[in-house]
């Protein structure tokens, strides 16, 4: 009877998956280059997908690995759109959110309003920070994702011939 999930796929993915976050952070805290808001939120689909195939490789026997690998590659998916959201932002395609660069709440005096725009530091979200061969750290992280949703995908719905230990 074929394997329910193929035997590398989850490892594969959490190994993957946890190299991208240390990256950013490694990026974020050792480079000095402070993340935009839209850089946050394409960091949560990565961790979504470690507990997905963490789950997915416990259950790998199981039809529930299938699901687990599924809704990986559904986070992945979730986190190319993100990251196509934001390279568009950075290409100037369309504008960001009301929280690219500036805090959103409404300052009671313009005192207050100072206090608070001296006191953070304002990171543009249509302002590329980093690039590689002319690609944003957005636009690597979509190929990623996608990359990523790939193997998730084809891990869920493919069927292994023998079991390979």
């Amino acid at each position: 009877m074929p394997s329910p999930v193929p035997r590398l796929v989850p490892p594969a993915l959490i190994a993957a998956s946890a190299a991208i976050l240390l990256a950013a952070l490694g990026f974020q805290y050792l480079g000095g280059l402070q993340p935009c808001v839209l850089c946050i939120w394409q960091r949560w689909p990565y961790v979504a997908a470690i507990l997905l195939a963490a789950g997915a490789a416990a259950l790998r026997r199981r039809p529930a690995g299938r699901l687990l690998l599924g809704l990986a590659g559904l986070a992945f998916l979730v986190g190319a759109g993100l990251a196509a959201f934001h390279a568009g932002v950075e290409l100037h395609w369309w504008a960001g959110t009301a929280e690219c660069g500036a805090d959103a709440a409404p300052a009671a005096s313009v005192e207050e309003l100072k206090r608070r725009l001296l006191a953070q530091p304002v990171v543009r979200c249509d302002e590329v920070a980093w690039s590689l061969l002319g690609i944003s750290m957005a636009g690597w992280n979509l190929l990623l994702s996608l990359g990523l949703a790939t193997l998730s995908l084809w891990g869920a719905f493919a069927r292994e011939t023998s079991d390979v230990r």
